[in-house]
């Protein structure tokens, strides 16, 4: 294989079939170096096997936790394990979730939520964005599929409802992910004269993952295509985020099923 191809990097593949996973997937398809981050070594790795099988290249970073230095550090073992591989795609997909009544919630969560979904989201943010003002401008000859776009990167932020509205039971949540919302679009206006393309996501729905299939127990849930968002979908979606060009890019795009209620 050539020495010299695209780098992608996730954080946050959970149990591996959720979006971080399926958008890992479709960029090793498309000719991408695969580099995984997140917590749960045995998950990630189980992915980077599937994928390495599959003929991708794909590596595991497992973390600890998601702290600052910890991201820095994952970072730093990606350029050394492929040191000519310019980053080109960088997914945070990783987040912490806590719905309660507000007088429920404890000062550790609270700190977890901020720990995951703000100062991680920073911490990423800054590794990925760093990396892509080192750039050029990418080519066609790479073999990424924004070889025409005029743009040097793509950073992108998995969102969801609680980015836009708050509600009973998601103060924390909500929190956090305004926060992420916020941090996108300073980032997206800041760096866009550079070329570098900052986007998030509002996802506004129910992922079909494992988790949300043995939550329900809805055979008929599972199989109905226009009430749950399908990651392989949302991970289309974020190939589309990266091949746009510089004459019309999105900010923030959101997502959800045809009969969902908004």
């Amino acid at each position: 294989m050539s020495s010299v191809r695209p780098l992608f990097v996730v954080a946050g593949i959970g149990d591996g079939s959720g979006t971080g996973a399926a958008t890992a997937r479709l960029f090793a398809k498309s000719g991408y170096r695969v580099a995984l981050i997140s917590r749960g070594p045995d998950y990630l790795n189980k992915l980077a096997t599937e994928l390495n099988q599959a003929g991708a290249e794909a590596a595991a970073f497992p973390l600890n936790d998601y702290t600052p230095a910890s991201i820095k550090s994952a970072f730093a073992s990606i350029k050394s394990h492929w040191p000519s591989s310019p980053l080109r795609v960088a997914v945070f997909n990783a987040g912490y979730g806590v719905w309660k009544p507000f007088l429920d919630i404890t000062e550790d969560e609270v700190r977890e939520s901020i720990d995951t979904n703000i100062l991680a989201a920073f911490a990423f943010a800054r590794a990925a964005v760093l990396e892509f003002t080192k750039l050029e401008l990418e080519t066609a000859n790479e073999g990424g599929v924004a070889g025409n776009a005029r743009k040097r990167g793509t950073l992108i932020f998995t969102g969801a409802t609680a980015s836009i509205r708050g509600n009973t039971t998601t103060s924390v949540f909500s929190a956090g992910k305004f926060a992420i919302r916020a941090l996108s679009q300073s980032l997206a206006k800041e760096f866009g004269k550079q070329n570098i393309h900052v986007a998030q996501s509002i996802i506004d729905g129910t992922i079909l993952t494992d988790r949300t299939k043995s939550q329900r127990k809805d055979p008929s849930w599972e199989a109905n295509q226009d009430v749950r968002l399908d990651p392989n979908s949302i991970a289309k979606t974020y190939l589309h985020l990266v091949e746009q060009d510089s004459s019309a890019w999105a900010w923030e795009i959101d997502l959800r099923p045809a009969h969902e209620k908004w």
